[in-house]
């Protein structure tokens, strides 16, 4: 991949997505010995909901995503992430939250890059629920969330951005019906670089509008499916360095305390996955 290619790319992960290596049976093994309270995740979907982690209690997501890249990344052929994300309610309204991506990136044979691997750049957030839905009325529950990205990962291996970058978006979420919600969000990266791996719109200089929205139904008390859309877009407003990504999928709870999550993806543009699948977990505890 060359320069100029790698200088058009913000991460799908981080922007969302945050939203991802294979699962062992040790991070199950992990979560049930911890003492819990009921899981509510937002999981496959990179839209952000309007809720926060009760204060004192923890909210883990563990998720694996496997990404067919786009012909412009070429050597670049797919990307794995594996995302460990943490919430810690400071209090009722508002939690704080770290996420860590470990990132494997295949290239292609004869090109002799192999498959460089390592931890990507880490995340550090804030969430604050600005105001709650009322039953009956037409206000939506509010909230707005900042972010900042340290450059802890390689640059030389491509995984890491190699700059700070600061991250503010907003939240809007509506109860349609007892069962179906509705979830838009909406932000600027205002500087540096949101970039890790080969997913992304890079822009060192300048502004980063994104935009996302979902909508979710739960079909039973265990099951819950929905679709999402996310974009980004520079400053200049060139597609060409945008991303454009639609996502299928849902959660299952296998028990009050643990939710499994599962999705697949397809994008368009350089920036985008041409193609993806998903698989994850939820769980609270304190």
């Amino acid at each position: 991949m060359t320069n100029t290619c790698n200088d058009e790319k913000i991460t799908w992960y981080k922007l969302g997505l945050m939203r991802r290596c294979k699962f062992t049976g040790a991070c199950f093994l992990i979560a049930i010995v911890l003492s819990v309270t009921p899981v509510y995740a937002q999981l496959p979907f990179s839209t952000d909901d309007a809720d926060t982690t009760p204060k004192g209690e923890f909210h883990l997501e563990l998720s694996n995503e496997y990404d067919w890249l786009q012909r412009s990344s070429f050597p670049g052929r797919r990307q794995n992430t594996f995302l460990f994300s943490l919430n810690y309610g400071v209090t009722d309204r508002i939690d704080l939250n770290v996420a860590a991506p470990f990132i494997r990136i295949s290239n292609d044979r004869l090109s002799g890059l192999g498959t460089p691997s390592g931890i990507g750049d880490l995340q550090f957030g804030v969430k604050v629920k600005l105001l709650d839905e009322r039953e009956g009325s037409k206000r939506p529950a509010m909230a707005m969330v900042f972010y900042v990205d340290a450059p802890t990962g390689s640059t030389r291996k491509q995984i890491g951005s190699g700059v700070t970058d600061y991250w503010l978006y907003g939240v809007v979420q509506k109860s349609f019906t007892k069962r179906t919600t509705g979830r838009l969000n909406a932000g600027v990266l205002f500087a540096g670089d949101g970039s890790s791996g080969l997913l992304g719109v890079r822009s060192s200089r300048g502004q980063v509008f994104t935009g996302n929205g979902s909508l979710i139904r739960n079909f039973t008390p265990r099951l819950r499916l929905g679709a999402e859309l996310f974009g980004a877009v520079t400053n200049n407003f060139d597609l060409t360095r945008g991303q454009l990504v639609g996502q299928i999928g849902g959660g299952y709870l296998l028990t009050e305390k643990l939710e499994v999550t599962f999705g697949a993806l397809a994008g368009r543009f350089a920036a985008s996955p041409r193609l993806g699948v998903q698989v994850g977990m939820a769980y609270d505890f304190e």
